[in-house]
């Protein structure tokens, strides 16, 4: 909103200092301050109304030290991600651009169904919740429109050499030549094409046609390519939310694991929506995307600014309000940079968490069905409540997986250049 005010300031009045706006360095760093100003501040005068309200955790013994005293914690407390991620990317962010509109729906969709979550099991006192199914509706709903939008909306784009757009078919939008990085004074023919295509990690020539996946099809797959294209953003959106869902356990861990997770996504953001750092590192260059370096910013101060009230111990829970959306943004985030092939090492700890959790199940249901008694490979699942079971107190616990995400985020930063 700002940025179309001082781009009018600065044609008509040359108002000094309104040039500012038109970069992106200068736009994130003051969404970020703005974000933590506006989670820190209302975050206190939020909890007061959550306690007011006599909006209470209630907990279930399940025989960890300290979790009786955890009982009428006031949760959904992921209002103050949200309102401090939202309000400084109205503010900051180009309201035009297709990519800041797909990621705001996105928060606004996951709010609603993690909200409505909270809602049935605090004033319902209906532990359950939101029922499954539901749940599973509203993310499928969200993988639809991201996918659709990828698809068929006219600025959604990626710059590809003009012979494989061709070859396969994408639906061309403009042409450029663009210096060629080896032979100087040589000029490729590039394309701006529509096309159901991401960057695959360690591979050189690293671009995949979700086309190749039904290879045995034939020249009939790019017919279907769409298809497994938008089942692909389904899978990885309610994957990631549900993942991140498991995450939300102890005392800051969520919180502090989504912020290292969105400022990887703001660097990938840059990467990709930089036309010379795209060519050097070869990725796909995706003209205007630069702009979700806005909302990454925007999301990790909301993240570093709840964590304020988060750590432990807890004045505040971020409840499904919080951990459903900020799974499902990240991974629309992630799918939206075409980065989506990364999430199982960006977003390892979502992974393991959740994986914790199959394993469990299944090798219980196997062992009750094979000796007529179920066995656990782990103490308790999620993963973190293991740890918590072996004595290890929660703020450890926290703090490692902060640690292994920085790893796991650093790596992932890492593999543009490993091919």
């Amino acid at each position: 909103m700002l940025v179309h005010l001082f781009e009018y300031l600065k044609e008509h009045y040359d108002l000094p200092g309104a040039g500012l706006f038109r970069y992106i360095s200068f736009r994130a760093g003051v969404a970020m301050l703005l974000s933590l100003l506006i989670s820190i501040v209302i975050g206190k005068r939020i909890i007061n109304w959550l306690r007011s309200l006599q909006i209470g955790e209630t907990v279930r013994d399940l025989g960890l030290d300290g979790q009786n005293l955890k009982a009428g914690t006031p949760t959904m407390g992921g209002i103050i991600i949200i309102a401090a991620t939202i309000i400084p990317c109205l503010l900051m962010a180009r309201l035009d651009n297709i990519y800041v509109l797909l990621m705001l729906f996105s928060t606004v969709w996951m709010f609603a169904i993690g909200f409505i979550d909270d809602y049935i099991k605090v004033f319902k006192k209906d532990k359950a919740g939101l029922k499954g199914r539901f749940k599973i509706m509203g993310q499928v709903g969200l993988g639809l429109i991201v996918g659709l939008a990828m698809l068929w909306n006219d600025e959604v784009v990626v710059r590809l050499d003009s012979e494989v757009a061709v070859m396969h078919g994408y639906e061309i939008t403009d042409t450029v030549f663009v210096k060629d990085p080896v032979r100087v004074g040589q000029f490729n023919e590039m394309v701006y094409a529509k096309a159901p295509i991401t960057n695959v990690p360690f591979f050189k020539n690293n671009e995949l046609d979700y086309s190749r996946i039904l290879w045995f099809l034939g020249d009939n797959a790019s017919d279907l390519s769409a298809i497994i294209f938008v089942i692909m953003v389904i899978i990885i959106i309610t994957a990631v939310s549900n993942g991140a869902n498991l995450t939300d356990g102890l005392d800051g861990q969520l919180a502090g694991v989504a912020a290292i997770v969105c400022a990887a996504l703001g660097i990938l953001a840059y990467l990709s929506g930089n036309s010379v750092a795209a060519d050097f590192l070869k990725i796909l260059y995706i003209p205007n995307s630069s702009e979700m370096v806005i909302y990454s910013a925007c999301l990790l101060g909301g993240c570093i600014g709840f964590l304020w009230y988060n750590v432990f111990p807890a004045r505040v829970f971020m409840g499904d309000t919080g951990s459903l959306t900020l799974g499902g943004i990240i991974a629309a985030m992630a799918i939206i940079l075409r980065k989506e092939l990364l999430i199982p090492l960006l977003c390892g700890v979502f992974l393991v968490e959740n994986l914790s959790v199959i394993i469990q199940v299944w090798w219980f249901k196997r062992t009750k069905k094979k000796y007529g008694e179920g066995r656990r490979v782990f103490l308790m699942a999620p993963l973190h409540h293991h740890y918590q079971k072996q004595g290890m107190h929660e703020v450890t616990i926290a703090v490692r997986f902060w640690i292994i995400q920085i790893l796991l985020a650093v790596a992932t930063i890492i593999t543009l250049k490993i091919r």
